[in-house]
């Protein structure tokens, strides 16, 4: 017969440990930029003016496309939709990173940090698709002008949006569920300066994280692809373009499609290798530099490239300024 409680006491304690651990930690460390109060208040002030330069960059955009119905057109409405992701995505790391900056600390709590992660993981995996949706917009108003309006009429641009906010969601949410249902073992220490999904996974105990890592590896595949949507998307735009007898016209649409590639490239390309970047080459400092350049550069430069550049943009703004 088997004596109650036999079980436990069988138990390794190596198991218990990671047990106690795991059901243990209420909070998580962030990453310091800086021991010296100097520098952590230089780091302050910068990231003050970069959040501060993106919630002015696109809340113009926002303003402008709300108040004007000629912009009231597929590639605005999608616009629109990516200043919304951008303020949303730059206001989850930010302001954290700030205030751990400003008062010295490092602590987030462990609600905090799942929240944190699941914001993330939704806004920029949200962009990304609203990204391929809009390659496929510019596709279709340069390389197919007639069939413009049925293909891309308001239901089917309301669908395509809702489903790239709803798809997001879903994988958010797995993402989510999965990454803290690990056990941690490894401390709460995060050398990052937000919740990222690498990082938590790091405190994982040995063997644990076999379910995320496959699941990155199925969402890399996935980002590839719609990559691979956008490049060819590009190809055939960029194909177009040549054949446009006026040079001035040439040049114009070269100015705009080169940098929507370049800022997409440098998105997913940080994106993948933060995420799938095998551990001996990972370092505090360059893991640092790349979840900077996905989570923080594109919401801030994406009023410069998709629309600041656009002269109905600045026309609209100029005459809200003037009255």
């Amino acid at each position: 017969m088997q004596v109650p409680g036999a079980n436990v006491r069988n138990v390794p304690n190596d198991q218990w440990n990671q047990f106690f651990n795991s059901s243990s930690i209420t909070e998580f460390l962030l990453l310091a930029f800086a021991d010296r109060r100097e520098l952590q208040l230089l780091h302050f002030w910068l990231f003050l003016g970069i959040y501060l330069a993106a919630l002015l960059g696109n809340g113009l955009i926002i303003t402008a496309i709300a108040c004007d119905h000629h912009l009231h057109t597929p590639m605005y409405f999608f616009l629109l939709n990516l200043s919304l992701l951008d303020l949303g995505s730059i206001s989850t790391t930010l302001p954290k990173a700030m205030a751990n900056s400003l008062w010295d600390t490092r602590d987030i709590s462990y609600l905090g940090c799942a929240a944190q992660l699941f914001f993330v993981v939704f806004l920029l995996s949200a962009e990304f698709s609203l990204l391929t949706i809009m390659a496929y917009d510019r596709y279709v108003a340069i390389c197919q002008p007639l069939h413009y309006g049925t293909l891309l009429g308001s239901r089917a641009c309301v669908h395509m949006a809702a489903a790239a906010w709803g798809t997001a969601l879903l994988y958010s949410l797995l993402h989510t569920a999965n990454t803290f249902s690990l056990p941690l073992c490894q401390g709460n220490s995060i050398n990052q300066f937000f919740c990222e999904i690498p990082q938590i996974v790091k405190l994982s105990c040995s063997d644990s994280d076999l379910r995320e890592v496959g699941l990155l590896v199925v969402s890399a595949c996935l980002g590839f692809g719609c990559f691979v949507f956008i490049l060819l998307s590009y190809v055939q735009i960029l194909r177009a373009v040549l054949r446009i007898p006026s040079e001035q016209g040439r040049h114009k649409a070269f100015s705009t499609c080169l940098p929507h590639l370049a800022v997409v490239s440098l998105f997913l390309s940080t994106v993948m290798f933060a995420h799938l970047k095998p551990p001996s080459i990972s370092s505090p400092s360059l893991d640092l530099v790349v979840s900077f350049l996905y989570s923080v550069v594109p919401p801030a430069v994406n009023p410069l490239i998709y629309s600041m550049r656009n002269q109905e943009i600045k026309d609209v703004l100029r005459k809200l300024i003037t009255g």
